[in-house]
């Protein structure tokens, strides 16, 4: 089972304070919108989310179907199939894909020291 791609969501005070501060440890921006409060960087495989007034903790973010570039995979878990054997193993999901559909979709769970864990699928497998 394959989560996909990996970054961590900061949920920040300042976004152009914290911008500015991991620019200077080397990361750079690879997508985002500073006006609309959210960017994303990297440094290497090591991705990071700033979100100003999003969130009201930081989050593990997954993506199934990316690649750490954000390329689109050829064969990749679908998020329902996850939630799926996530409910087969007993977790409790906060938030849910609906199941009748395809594509893009998330869902959240909380691990047990209350950090949010976010599946946000943004593409659709492939021949869907």
């Amino acid at each position: 089972m394959s989560l996909g791609n990996f970054s961590v969501s900061l949920t920040v005070k300042d976004i152009a304070a914290s911008r500015a501060f991991y620019e200077k440890l080397g990361f750079e921006i690879v997508a985002g919108d500073q006006s609309q409060n959210w960017l994303v960087l990297s440094n290497g495989d090591a991705r990071i989310g700033l979100f100003q007034g999003m969130f009201d903790r930081n989050m593990l973010t997954f993506n199934p179907g990316w690649d750490s570039e954000k390329n689109t995979l050829k064969d990749f878990d679908d998020v329902r199939e996850l939630q799926r054997r996530f409910k087969e193993r007993g977790l409790t999901l906060t938030a849910e894909a609906d199941e009748s559909t395809t594509g893009p979709a998330y869902l959240m769970l909380t691990d047990p020291d209350g950090n949010p864990i976010l599946i946000d699928q943004h593409v659709d497998r492939p021949g869907e």
